[in-house]
């Protein structure tokens, strides 16, 4: 062993002369004949560890810094056993013995030893007792000027002492801490090295992260900032987030740290050089230091230098050097690294084998570290697959006591658990910040495994962590931990509901906003099969509750799982195409089934935006509010209520008016008593003018009423006439000679013009009209592409859609996108100049004429779907929304995606013939067994598919399937006794009701009923 430097008070352990008080060059170390394994270094006092475990101590001991209690003459710190680390503060001491225990001993003014009181002198060890909630094996030990750090085998950190700059990590209500405290903040993140610097801390994790704290005045944190007081708040280092560290070490006011290649970086103060880079000036992030022997292999700082060994045991220095700490034979500072002497007192050091360096204050140590038993105190570490084979091998937790503890500590700590499975970086790839840096497909095969076996299910328990993360989420800078818990299949299980899924809920929304914006970024990047399992835990226990009847006993719980479910899918829509889960994927069916819940959760999301109702506390939650919960029946169910609602209130008021102003007759509303209803009194012969005059000449506030439409050759009130109506009215419309849209090649799909033929307003009338059939339940012809239900809904366009319309024009732009080379583009010799809807267009009026190059073919192919979904049809388009919108509820319309929309507006081609039969009741005599029903059946299984859409637009008064579906069409059929055999079928289309004369043979039936089927039902066009 070597030491040099400051041995004015024997810190050296070797003898000086009188006017000697420090060595220039590295000397042996006389102090003791037993084999050193470790050597730490404070101001003036010296700890060395020997291979059996024993602490010996040298130096100054005025606070009791030698742990030599009364005794002056014993180099042994006695009353310590078995010990595997040691270190070193200005004045105070840490011992880490095998059994994971901490003793402390030394000044103790500011809380650095522990204990629980504050002394200024402790001479002997004292037990530091470690309280936690769950079972912590400490595995390393650091000293600051007057603070103290430890990490457990979890990878969690704990602090005490002095907080004066935030080196604690415990935020700035903590000014001393006089026994060791979890730093909440590096939960869930595992730790592998901590080192304290005069008064700031970093920590190195297993993924190659560095995270900081405290005093930052010349930018020893390495943040490219300066904070006078300190940083309080823990943070990572950016610059080093990709330089794959491997090593950390603090000095006074300085840092330095080893990468995976051998490349030192250095950062904070350098006003004696201890940076190494040739200049006294600080740095406040990370900078290489040049002029080594690369690699190197191990570093250490003392307050105002630094040392590093490299290849061959070639030692460098650099920094302060006036007590000769730079052992170069000179008592100077050195700004550029200084190769140390390879020969020390005779000794080629290159020939040592296994050197370790050490430096402290102003003294430094280097000695060959002999071999010695494995420590149990190993850092957190990932699991690997024979660790994983020799648990699941294990027939009873019993075998092994010390393989089922360390599972159960696994499982008992995030850090660890996230440490088990961080994922394998490799040095040259670069980790940014969204980095998912745990393995979640290992992560979820080795949880399966693992719960199949009973002994290991039986020990693994979950609790106490969640529990421990609930309280201190709102402090961690790290969200791994979130990533894996909801793949463990124990929280999709409903005896786990709630004590641990809504638990962890309300911790997930407690994290703060920016390690929430970090989890939302990685939900984003994990793939379909990892987020379906991350929505399906949520789910479950949604649904869990609802099947329970227990939803609203845990509102905290439930709130905090629905804005949990939020964020997922927010999360889904940002995510590429390729890693996006369908949005069906967040339904709960449960919703659905459930229809006085719904209508009571309607209600109350109407009052407390109306501010009828004050939310509180108690306020149950609103599932209103989360409408991608809601699966397609309950949407529609939803609309429909809300609409129901709105016209029974325009009932209510008719009728308090009327009881207010007497009774009025029949179908007689006078001028101060408003109508409950919207009536639509109309011509056949005239449908569109009468149409749109009378939707033109009508107050806005009557459109949301119940509609009444009546023919002027009818007196009687029908609901067949408003089915009659719809059908009629948008046929017309969407007809070519009527002029109102432009058509695709097929002449089977409309969009809105660029140069309409109508005036404006009628295209806010139309709006109005197709506000009016989805608000009174009728399916319409509206034959427009997905796009016009996008734009309503506020969702962006796409070529997708413009190939919809127009395929040519689609598959062309998709060429130009993705398969046509740079030289096929540029031989195209296209330009921005387009023809749409037979009108000439420039795509960018500032370059007339601009071709189509391969490096703007992205921009064209945008601006062309733009311009031809967007721009061109920007004015019309406006006044549909806005007429569409004056009907029907913006916020409900909104809880559907574009899909469901249109299902709801035009229905669908989903033809169950099979379920139409399976649903269809008898009345009358009718049954199922009936000659006329057999005969029946047999007939209607013979028609061809157009004419049993013939007989679905007969039956119902509409030739498309509800968006719910078949089952949403239940016939009836009665015996029709009244009639003759030349009586055709009849049907009431508001009922769905079939009356079916009792034909004596099969042939009657086909006839009058394929005749009936080809007649033109409803009114004739004239």
């Amino acid at each position: 062993m070597f030491s040099w430097g400051d041995g004015s008070r024997g810190q050296l352990g070797s003898p000086l002369s009188k006017d000697l008080t420090c060595f220039d060059v590295p000397q042996p170390v006389a102090f003791c004949s037993e084999t050193i394994f470790d050597a730490s270094c404070g101001e003036q006092h010296t700890l060395f560890l020997t291979v059996d475990g024993r602490v010996l101590s040298c130096g100054r001991n005025n606070k009791g810094q030698l742990g030599k209690g009364k005794s002056k003459d014993s180099k042994v710190v006695e009353g310590l056993e078995a010990v595997a680390a040691i270190a070193c503060g200005q004045e105070h001491c840490l011992a880490l013995c095998e059994s994971g225990e901490i003793y402390s001993w030394g000044r103790g003014d500011e809380g650095q030893l522990g204990i629980d009181y504050q002394r200024s002198k402790m001479s002997q060890p004292q037990w530091v007792r470690i309280q936690a909630p769950w079972p912590v094996l400490i595995t390393q030990v650091a000293c600051g000027k007057v603070h103290s750090l430890a990490l457990s085998s979890g990878g969690e950190v704990l602090s005490w002492g002095k907080n004066s700059h935030g080196q604690l990590g415990l935020g700035k209500a903590v000014d001393v801490q006089t026994v060791p405290h979890l730093v909440c903040a590096l939960l869930g993140v595992p730790v592998t090295q901590i080192s304290a610097g005069g008064a700031h801390t970093l920590a190195l994790t297993l993924h190659g992260l560095v995270y900081c704290c405290g005093a930052n005045n010349a930018g020893q944190l390495g943040l490219n900032r300066v904070d006078e007081k300190g940083r309080f708040g823990i943070c990572s280092v950016p610059a080093l987030r990709d330089r794959d560290i491997r090593s950390i070490c603090c000095g006074e006011a300085h840092t330095a740290v080893l990468a995976g290649n051998g490349h030192v970086y250095t950062f904070g103060e350098g006003a004696k050089g201890q940076l190494g880079h040739s200049s006294t000036a600080n740095e406040l992030q990370p900078k290489m230091v040049e002029g080594l022997d690369w690699p190197a292999s191990q570093i250490a700082c003392g307050s105002h230098h630094t040392l590093v060994l490299g290849s061959s045991n070639r030692l460098w220095a650099f920094g302060s050097g006036v007590r000769g700490q730079l052992g170069n034979g000179r008592s100077e500072n050195r700004t550029q690294p200084t190769m140390v002497e390879p020969t020390w007192a005779g000794v080629e050091v290159q020939a040592v084998s296994d050197l370790k360096i050490s430096a402290g204050w102003s003294s430094n140590f280097a000695f060959s570290r002999p071999e010695r038993a494995t420590s149990a105190l190993q850092p957190v570490g990932k699991l690997n697959d024979a660790q994983l084979q020799r648990w699941l091998t294990m027939t009873t937790g019993d075998q092994n006591r010390a393989e089922a503890e360390r599972m159960f500590r696994i499982f008992s700590s995030s850090s660890s658990l996230v440490g088990s499975f961080i994922k394998d970086i490799e040095p040259q790839a670069k980790m940014t910040a969204n980095s998912v840096r745990v393995d979640l497909q290992a992560a979820s095969e080795a949880f399966d495994k693992l719960l199949q076996v009973p002994w290991i299910r039986k020990a693994i328990n979950i609790k106490p962590l969640v529990d421990i993360l609930c309280c201190f989420s709102s402090a961690m800078k790290a969200a791994d931990i979130f990533l894996l818990l909801p793949i463990c299949p124990l929280l999709h299980e409903d005896q786990n509901v709630i004590n641990l899924v809504l638990v962890l809920a309300v911790t997930i929304t407690n994290l703060g906003d920016s390690v929430m914006e970090l989890l939302q970024g990685w939900w984003g990047s994990i793939g379909k099969t990892m987020m379906s399992k991350h929505i399906q835990v949520w789910k479950n226990a949604l649904s869990f509750l609802l099947r329970a009847g227990l939803l609203h006993h845990y509102n905290p719980g439930v709130k905090a799982t629905l804005e949990v479910l939020k964020c997922l899918h927010r999360a889904n829509r940002k995510a590429e195409m390729s890693k996006r889960v369908h949005f069906t994927d967040f339904y709960i069916e449960e919703l659905g089934q459930d229809s006085i819940m719904l209508q009571t959760d309607v209600t109350l999301w109407r009052q407390i935006k109306w501010s009828q109702v004050q939310e509180v506390e108690l306020t149950p939650p609103i599932f209103c509010r989360f409408p991608f919960l809601l699966d397609l029946p309950s949407k529609v169910l939803i609309y429909q209520h809300d609409a129901q609602v709105t016209k029974a209130s325009h009932q209510l008021i008719h009728n308090a008016h009327q009881a207010s102003t007497g009774t009025v007759g029949p179908n007689v509303f006078p001028a101060e008593v408003p109508t409950p209803v919207f009536k639509l009194k109309i011509r056949r012969t005239h449908l569109l003018e009468d149409t749109f005059r009378q939707l033109g000449a009508t107050d806005h506030e009557n459109f949301q009423k119940q509609l009444v439409v009546q023919f002027v050759d009818k007196s009687q009130l029908t609901l067949v006439d408003q089915k009659d109506f719809f059908l009629h009215t948008f046929d017309d419309l969407s007809k070519s000679d009527f002029g109102m849209f432009m058509y695709d090649d097929t002449k089977t799909l409309v969009w809105f013009p660029c140069k309409p033929k109508h005036e404006t307003k009628r295209y806010f009338l139309f709006g109005i009209l197709c506000g009016l059939a989805l608000n009174n339940n009728n399916i319409v012809h509206l034959p427009f592409p997905l796009a016009m239900f996008k734009k309503l809904l506020g969702v962006k366009v796409t070529l997708e859609d413009l190939t919809e319309f127009s395929p040519v024009v689609g598959e062309s732009l998709r060429y130009i996108l993705y398969d046509y080379t740079d030289d096929d583009i540029e031989n195209l010799d296209m330009t921005y100049s387009i023809t749409w809807d037979d009108t000439e267009v420039e795509l960018d009026p500032k370059e007339m004429g601009k071709p189509v190059t391969s490096k703007n073919k992205k921009e064209f192919v945008q601006a062309y779907v733009n311009y031809a979904l967007n721009k061109s049809v920007e004015r019309v388009f406006e006044e549909f929304k806005r007429g569409f919108f004056k009907v029907c509820a913006r916020d409900v319309v909104e809880m559907f995606h574009p899909e469901e929309l249109r299902g709801m507006m035009v229905g669908s081609e989903d033809y169950d013939w099979d379920k139409l039969k399976q649903n269809t009741v008898y009345e009358s005599g009718y049954h199922g067994n009936h000659p006329v029903i057999k005969i029946f059946w047999e007939v209607f299984d013979e028609l061809s598919h157009d004419q049993k859409k013939a007989f679905l637009l007969f039956l119902t008064g509409c030739g498309r399937v509800p968006i719910l579906g078949m089952d949403q069409i239940r016939m009836t059929i009665r015996a029709w006794h009244e009639s003759s055999q030349d009586h055709f079928p009849q049907s009431l289309t508001c009922h769905a009701i079939l009356d079916l004369p009792m034909y004596k043979s099969k042939e009657r039936l086909q006839t009058l009923l394929t005749e009936a089927l080809n007649h033109n039902r409803g009114f004739w066009e004239e």
